[in-house]
């Protein structure tokens, strides 16, 4: 007999039931630094479908949020020029938990302690569903892609880069 984990509600899970989203839960074995190909491994689906979600801050260390495929990487360069920013670098671990309200590593862009500008690459809102992270680290969700400009308002982008 199989038992299923209970996944308690996260911010992410609670602002997705409030808009009557449909999501998919997928709890996982979090692995520290195993990243994306790690919970795609476990879950058994391709790590292009599994978006990171990446808390970044411009030249006036304004915080945004980057969407970008799990097998790719962001050039912070063309990320700032299409947005119009001088420069954009990651934020330093404890100043994304403290934008996002979230753990590095259970990151999701839904319920974010603070609002930030959200950026997609433009290539995820062409995939049928992806999975990204539900706010804890260890747990994904699967969502349409459509979900991502209904409630984030995100801009699409294309500043992805493979290793």
């Amino acid at each position: 007999m199989s038992k299923t984990k209970h996944v308690s509600e996260t911010p992410a899970t609670q602002l997705l039931r409030r808009h009557q989203v449909s999501f998919g839960e997928h709890p996982y074995d979090y692995v520290e630094h195993g990243g994306t190909s790690e919970s795609a491994r476990q879950l058994g689906v391709d790590e292009h479908h599994v978006v990171k979600t990446l808390v970044m801050e411009d030249e006036h260390a304004k915080p945004l949020i980057v969407l970008m495929h799990g097998d790719r990487t962001v050039s912070t360069k063309n990320l700032a020029r299409q947005i119009g920013a001088k420069r954009v670098e990651p934020c330093k671990p404890e100043v994304a938990n403290r934008h996002s309200g979230y753990l590095v590593g259970g990151t999701s862009p839904f319920g974010t302690k603070k609002a930030m500008p959200v950026y997609v690459e433009a290539s995820i809102l062409e995939l049928d569903a992806i999975y990204l992270n539900g706010g804890r680290r260890g747990y994904l969700i699967s969502i349409a892609p459509s979900v991502l400009a209904q409630l984030l308002a995100a801009q699409p982008v294309q500043c992805a880069s493979v290793d």
